[in-house]
Parts: C-alpha cells; structure tokens; sequence
C-alpha cells in the first residue's frame, strides 16, 4: 500500500480550519433534543436522606441542599420522557433499618414533581443502603418495563448504619439475577470504608462508581450517571437465542436478531448459503457503559462450516479498561473467483460469536445484536468496476469542509444513528459514551472525516490525568473498517486538550471484496457507512463539564456511480456535495461554541505537535488463518499513534503506548 506524505500546503490548510473551544456545560433544555427515550427500562435514584447529609458540604450549604440541587440538575439533563423514580432514606424518623419510602414512583420524566419531591426531603435517621437497593429494584420491576436498560442510580455520603442485609452482597445478587439492571453509586465526600462499599456495591450491580469530592462534582456525576442510563444501546431485531453446539443452533434467515452472551460464552447460528452469493455477518455486543472490562476482553466471530472447519474469523478487543462500550465484530462470506475453495460450496454454515473476558471483568449477560445479510452476484454480462485498494485523494491529507458547524445529536448505536450529510457538525459527549452517525456513500467515491475534541475547563488539584477519545467507522454491514495500514489517527489519549482524530475508508468498489486488505475488503458494498465517536470513562475525572464538545468534518469523495458495473453513468442522486441528506435533526444554532485553531499540524515552527500523550493502539486483532483450503488472509493492523511531545511527560507516553501493545492498560 502506497503511503502519502504530509505536505506543508495541507498543514497550513488544516490550520485554516475551525475547532470548537472550551464550551459552557449544556443548558438545562438541552436534554429535549436528545433521542426520545426507549420502550421500557428506567431509573430509580436513592437518595441518602439520613442523619449525616445534615452536615456542611463545605461551600456554605449543607449536603442534602446540594443533593437536592443535584438530583433537580440530573432531571433537567434526563430526555423527555425517560422512567423515572425518586426513592429516599433516613427521612422519616432518627431510627429504623426500615426507613425508605418511595417518593416518586418509576413514571414518565416530570421534572418539576421529581424536584418538588427532592425539596421536601430532610435528612434524619438511619442509612438502610442495603434495604433501599432491594426495594429500587421492585421499583423498577413493577413499572413493567420489558425492555431497555434499567438503571438503580444512588447517592450516599456513607456507609450502610444497618446490620443487614449487606448492600454489596444485595447488588451482587441483583446483578446475577435481574437482566439488563446496573447499579450506580455517586459517593459524596466519602473515603475509606464507605467508598469501599459504594465501590463494591457499583462493580457487584454491573455498574459504576462515581466519587463527588465537593457539591459542583456531585451535581456533575449525577448528570452523567442518569443521561447514560438513559442513553443506552436501542436494540432492534427479532429475538433469537445462540446454542453452544453446531446441532442445536437455530436456523437463521437474512435479517437482523438479539440475543445475550455471557462472559466466555460462545454461541453458534446456522445458516445455509448458495455458492455464488457473498453473505455477510454482524455481532455487536451492547454492555452497560463503563461496565468492568480488561484490555484483553473482546467479541471474536467466526464462519464455520463442516466439522470443524472455519472460513473466515475477526477479533474485536476493548484495549483498555476504563470501561466498556459497545464493540461490533463482522466478517463475510465471499465465493472466491476460482470457485474451488473449501467454503465455496453450497450448504450449511455457521456464524458463531464469542465473548472473551478476563477474570474481574463485568460478570452480566451483554445484549446481543446480530445482522445476517446476502449480496447476489453480479448478474450475467455485467463487469464490475476495478477494484479501489488505495486511499488515493481520501488519505490523510484530504481536503475536509470548513466553517461554522452545525448541531446535531448522534444516535445510541446502529439503529438511530444520525445521518450527516457532507459539512462541519457539532455534538457533546458524557465520558463513556459511544455516539452513532451515518453517511451515504455511493458506488466509486469514499468517506473521509475528522473527530476534534474541545478543550475543556479541568477539574483541579487531579494533577496528570489521561483518558482516550476513538473513532470508528464501519460498512453498511456493519463490518468495522479498521486503521487499514496507519494511515489514520482513529485513536489518542485524551486530557481535556484538543485533540483530534482522523478516520476514512477506501474507495467503494463491487471488487474490494477479492481484495486482501482488512480495511478494503469490507468496503465492497454502497450505502450508509457508520460513524462512531467514544470518549473513555476516565474522562470523568478530567473535565469540569458534564459533557465534552466533538466536532467532525466530513466530506464523501468522489462521484457517485448508479452501480458497480464498469461501465455505470454517474448516479442521479449523490451521496456528497451539496445533494447530500440533511442530518434528522440538524440546525443552524451555533450553542456557544468559539471556533478556534486546530491544533494537531498546525505549529510547525513551534513543535511537532502540541497534543500531550497521543500513544494509543487501536488493538485490533489479527484475522485467524483461514481452514478447509481457504487460503491466507491479511492481518488486521493497528492504528498509528503520534509521538507525545509535552515536556516531561515524553516517557509516560511511551510506557503507556509500549503497554497498550503488550495488551497492558494504558
């Protein structure tokens, strides 16, 4: 694969383009232009009321005012609509392991009755944690909600003042037992044994721990808690459930399904296929956000067939362990032209996927989202295009839009993800979080774009902190495209800094798929290609802000054909340019963004770059050897990370890339 050197013409044209700086935390409101909440699912918070949030919170106000304050805040930035209950403890009388009422039963989001109800709350007796976790969880259970995440939020200052029943032994039970619940746990100035417990209860309930040190943190992690609990994977497909033999695994038609996999779980679908048409699979795993994983824990998937044989396989891994996201895994079924390889042959497949993880990491089942499509040849006559190996005008030197951008929301995962047409747009993210975004691509052209990450207000006295920020792109089956041959930055280490990440796919051509790059051969097919933008969970301990600004620059090169053919005429509608679809819900508001430099190739006489730490690797893993007469297949390679070039931090970064390689955390 050629290789294309950066040209001073292009640094000084990306230093002409704009990135959007420090932004102010989002306006309560902002929360009604987020997706509309799910069927089913909920949130219930538990509030502590007990006797010690009576005491000062150390900035003038007692810390049940700022936990009222707090819960009023979290219900602003929830979407309209979104499940949700008040519980509280210790309220009602000094003494009393039975002391917690529910205040304001699981319903529809009404913002001001859950404030109304937060305000009448008064701290007073005993801290029955382990109780209250139970009776959240008969909360949540008797709003009959039958699907969607459901999410137990609770907000202490201590530990549980009761004997019995232990919270941490409560959660971990609720944790084995009821699907698709979390529980997460704001500690509010606690350290020692009460964080302990919290940070037990969090890890047992599949959830997360957030630590509030003063009142503005606590009102900032309450609202990153409940929008992720709100904003959680949308799942779509007919329910199917995997088999852990060939035997007894259900037949599967094209289509899409869910099902749920446990840890070190492997599941197995049968499919049958012809000999001439490509078919191609999905799995896409959805766990909680900031669920426990370890950098070695991924989604491998595999196309079987016979006894034991295996066409084809792909390795996706998390390759860190702040927390988890979710993670898709595809591969195809492609009929070689010769016709006279092992998994050529018409008959009985398999798709099968497994989840891999490492002791420690997040023991829930994980919903499961399949896609099972069939490509027909070409028909009779019909020459396709050259095949687009290279990335040619679209590598890393591309010329992107520029301007003010426009807002938008991305989706929570495939299934409402936002369309974007070509142009410059603007979102805000929670640390955690995946946002979702799709473009249309046509036949011949190919999707080039940037992620720019806002400088953000830090938190103080945090010293040194790094999270990550990463992107991804993916086919319109679904298949992740990869770094290709480090041509692009899809991931860097992130510290509040801007930061900004470059992604993009090879030309679209019918025959990519003879290729044997891992970033060509998934892009054989036209339509909407899949963006997805994540920041790490330790970003919550790095920004001041609830969320962090993202702006990306997108552009779709070249001239869409009506077809694959060779021969075929421009196509009447384009997928760029200015024919290109609006975004669903994109307007012209600038929301308080200050355009500013770029940073990354912009200081040319001043340093080689000015972003601190950008040693990351994107791990994916290597494609397996293919079974049965196959043949080879390239490995997948990770993505190139720049040199750090802060001072004194140099050696840092290089431990942490050196780490990140090893499979060691960051």
């Amino acid at each position: 694969m050629a290789r294309r050197h950066r040209r001073w013409r292009a640094a000084a044209l990306t230093c002409g383009l704009l990135l959007a700086s420090a932004a102010a935390p989002a306006p309560a409101h902002a929360a009604r232009n987020a997706p509309a909440a799910p069927a089913g699912g909920g949130t219930v918070m538990v509030l502590d009321s007990s006797g010690s949030m009576a005491k000062d919170a150390g900035s003038g106000t007692t810390r049940i005012a700022a936990a009222r304050k707090a819960v009023g805040a979290a219900a602003d930035a929830l979407p309209d609509g979104h499940p949700t209950g008040l519980r509280v403890y210790g309220a009602d009388r000094s003494r009393g392991c039975d002391d917690t009422r529910l205040v304001r039963p699981v319903a529809p989001l009404d913002r001001a009755g859950l404030k109304q109800a937060a305000a009448a709350v008064e701290p007073e007796g005993d801290a029955p944690v382990g109780r209250s976790l139970q009776a959240a969880a008969a909360d949540l259970r008797a709003h009959g909600g039958s699907s969607g995440s459901r999410t137990i939020l609770l907000v202490s200052d201590g530990e549980d003042s009761c004997p019995t029943p232990s919270p941490c032994a409560v959660a971990a039970q609720l944790g084995r037992s009821e699907e698709d619940l979390r529980i997460d746990t704001v500690g509010f100035q606690v350290s020692g044994a009460a964080r302990q417990q919290l940070e037990c209860v969090a890890k047992a309930g599949n959830g997360r721990y957030y630590d509030a040190p003063d009142a503005g943190s606590l009102t900032r992690q309450l609202q990153r808690a409940g929008q992720l609990s709100a904003g959680s994977y949308r799942l779509k497909g007919e329910r199917v459930r995997g088999e852990p033999a060939r035997d007894t695994a259900p037949r599967l038609t094209p289509g899409q399904y869910t099902d749920t996999i446990g840890p070190n779980e492997k599941r197995y679908y049968a499919v049958d296929l012809d000999a001439a048409a490509t078919a191609d699979f999905s799995a896409t795993v959805a766990p909680e956000p900031g669920a426990a994983v370890d950098t070695s824990d991924a989604l491998h998937t595999e196309i079987a067939y016979g006894t034991d044989g295996v066409c084809e396989s792909a390795t996706e891994r998390f390759g860190q362990r702040e927390g988890a996201t979710p993670l898709a895994s595809g591969l195809s079924r492609v009929p070689s032209e010769s016709g006279y390889r092992g998994c050529d042959k018409a008959g009985r497949y398999w798709f099968a996927v497994e989840r891999k993880a490492a002791p420690g990491s997040d023991g829930a089942r994980w919903p499961l989202e399949l896609t099972f499509h069939v490509e027909h040849p070409l028909k009779k006559g019909v020459t396709p295009a050259q095949s687009a190996p290279e990335y040619g005008a679209g590598g890393k030197d591309a010329t992107l839009p520029a301007g003010a951008p426009r807002d938008v929301r991305g989706g929570t995962g495939f299934n409402d993800a936002r369309t974007l047409g070509q142009g410059v747009w603007r979102d805000r993210l929670l640390p955690a979080q995946t946002l979702w975004y799709k473009v249309p691509v046509g036949w011949g052209q190919q999707l080039r774009y940037d992620v720019q990450f806002a400088n953000e207000p830090t938190q103080a006295g945090r010293g040194a902190h790094y999270s990550y920020a990463a992107t991804q792109v993916y086919t319109p089956d679904r298949v992740p495209v990869g770094s290709g041959t480090g041509e692009f930055t899809p991931r860097k280490l992130y510290a509040g800094k801007p930061t900004s990440l470059q992604m993009g796919t090879v030309p679209v051509a019918w025959s990519n798929r003879y290729e044997s790059g891992t970033h060509v051969v998934p892009v054989h097919r036209a339509g909407d290609f899949y963006l997805a933008v994540t920041l790490g969970a330790g970003a919550a301990e790095i920004a001041r802000n609830p969320q962090i600004g993202v702006v990306l620059k997108v552009a779709v090169l070249g001239t869409a054909k009506s077809g694959p053919a060779a021969d075929a005429g421009r196509a009447t509608h384009t997928a760029s340019g200015d024919t290109a679809q609006e975004p669903d819900n994109a307007t012209q508001s600038t929301g308080g963004w200050k355009p500013g430099p770029v940073v990354a190739g912009c200081s040319l006489g001043v340093g080689v770059l000015l972003l601190a730490g950008l040693a990351a690797s994107y791990l994916r893993a290597r494609r397996s050897p293919v079974a049965g007469g196959a043949g080879p297949v390239d490995p997948r390679t990770a993505g190139q990370a720049l040199p750090p070039a802060v001072p004194g931090q140099e050696q840092q970064a290089q431990d942490q890339q050196g780490n990140a390689v090893k499979g060691e955390p960051w």
